[in-house]
């Protein structure tokens, strides 16, 4: 089983317009609405892959029922704490040429006592996890070591985890020790300030993150992990929806982990997934053969250039 812990979960609806002109009126095409969050979507994508997943997280008691009723129907498994407030909403807009323009909320604040109760479901479902995911924004209020928390409560009962999160959240996760953290490449430079990703991924594994993966958006992404440092890159630029990518890379990234796959064919994996969910209307979905048709096309170099064929 592997748990995903998304601390702000959303209503993610998405638009589909000819084109989108700042100042004008648009007649939507389409309109797709599904529970979300980066832990939700990378929760949908391993369960696609055939892994038992538990969502965990906090959503807002306005809209509880609703997002509990879409996970139900996806059949996915999952332990939501209800706060006061709306779920917050993550509108995206994707134009004919497949642009997409996303609107964020914030989200309801959660009290202490929340986060009390979530660390609790955590602890308790540790003894049979094979890995955690902590995934997206913090809510509103949340302390700096909330993340850090998550990490430490893994590390106590020996489960990798794999963090996708940025500003004080990150540097939290790495000082606790994260096996795997993966901010793209301009959240990892602003995050510690450093010059460039490389030196900025040194940083984070000098506070203690054990591996750091960078996103680079269409250019892939590169890992820097104890056994070395990967590049993998798709073989072209595709033209999609890239909201969930990120999180289709990080489903990839943790299943590797648990399969025990070398970081190279973790790179690969994750690369495909990402290329695949770009194609997708929607965030937390993938076309799995689409993934397994690029999977042999991704382009994966070691740190000094070598290409890595298999």
């Amino acid at each position: 089983m592997i748990l995903t812990v998304t601390p702000n979960v959303a209503l993610d609806v998405t638009y589909r317009v000819d084109r989108l002109v700042p100042g004008a009126a648009h007649r939507v095409r389409e309109v797709a609405e599904r529970a979300g969050g980066k832990g939700v979507n990378v929760a949908r994508i391993l369960h696609a892959l055939g892994h038992d997943t538990v969502a965990l997280g906090f959503v807002g008691d306005a809209a509880a029922a609703a997002v509990a009723d879409d996970l139900d129907r996806a059949g996915l498994a999952h332990r939501l704490i209800p706060v006061a407030g709306p779920t917050r909403r993550s509108v995206t807009v994707v134009a004919g040429d497949g642009e997409a323009t996303m609107f964020s909320e914030p989200g309801p604040p959660v009290p202490a006592p929340s986060w009390r109760a979530l660390e609790a479901l955590l602890a308790g479902s540790l003894p049979e996890a094979a890995a955690l995911v902590v995934s997206g924004s913090l809510p509103p209020g949340a302390d700096d070591d909330a993340c850090a928390r998550l990490v430490r409560l893994a590390a106590a009962h020996r489960v990798p985890v794999l963090v996708d999160a940025v500003g004080a959240a990150l540097l939290g996760a790495a000082e606790a020790g994260a096996d795997v953290v993966k901010p793209n490449a301009s959240e990892l430079v602003a995050t510690t300030g450093r010059a460039d990703v490389a030196a900025a991924a040194e940083a984070l594994r000098r506070r203690g993150a054990r591996a750091v993966v960078a996103s680079r958006g269409a250019a892939g992404m590169t890992a820097f992990t104890p056994e070395g440092c990967w590049h993998a890159a798709p073989p072209a630029r595709l033209v999609g929806n890239p909201t969930g990518s990120g999180d289709a890379a990080a489903a990839a990234l943790v299943a590797g982990a648990v399969a025990g796959a070398p970081w190279p064919d973790r790179l690969r994996d994750a690369v495909a997934l990402s290329a695949a969910a770009v194609l997708q209307p929607t965030a937390g979905s993938v076309d799995l053969a689409q993934a397994r048709r690029l999977r042999p096309q991704v382009v994966v170099e070691d740190h000094h250039g070598a290409g890595l064929d298999r």
